[in-house]
């Protein structure tokens, strides 16, 4: 299994790749200006890791419900399927980007932002998740 993880956002796309060792790493952002490029960059990505996944963060409300964020990202991901047709797999993402941002140096919030670094390592959690969920714990250490 290789996995490609995404944090979907209007402005800015966030990546991370996953294999069969269960670790995810960031990937640069997709931070196109126009859609079609960021998704451009989505597929070269996914087709140069010769992806068999992908893992999007799904925004549920904090009580569980779908909602308004949820629906844009669904939108997404039909763009997305009729680009690579892949098995996709919505990971709940809430709070995600705030357990990303434990993960990096303290810096501006706005550059960090701009360069897609807080939305790739959202992705980062988001697959990360999806990985501990699907693959089987490592055996013990020899004692």
């Amino acid at each position: 299994m290789r996995c490609l993880g995404i944090d979907w956002g209007e402005r800015r796309i966030g990546l991370s790749y996953g294999d069969d060792l269960g670790v995810a790493v960031p990937l640069p952002a997709a931070i196109e200006k126009t859609p079609a490029e960021r998704l451009r960059h989505i597929v070269a990505e996914a087709t140069g890791r010769r992806v068999t996944d992908l893992v999007v963060g799904y925004p549920y409300n904090m009580d569980g419900s779908v909602g308004f964020k949820a629906r844009e990202v669904d939108a997404f991901i039909e763009t997305l399927e009729a680009e690579l047709p892949l098995p996709v797999h919505r990971v709940d993402e809430r709070l995600s980007s705030r357990t990303a941002m434990e993960h990096l140096p303290r810096r501006r919030d706005d550059e960090l932002r701009r360069s897609g670094k807080i939305d790739s390592m959202a992705a980062c959690v988001i697959l990360q998740d999806f990985l501990n969920q699907r693959l089987p714990p490592p055996p013990p250490p020899d004692v």
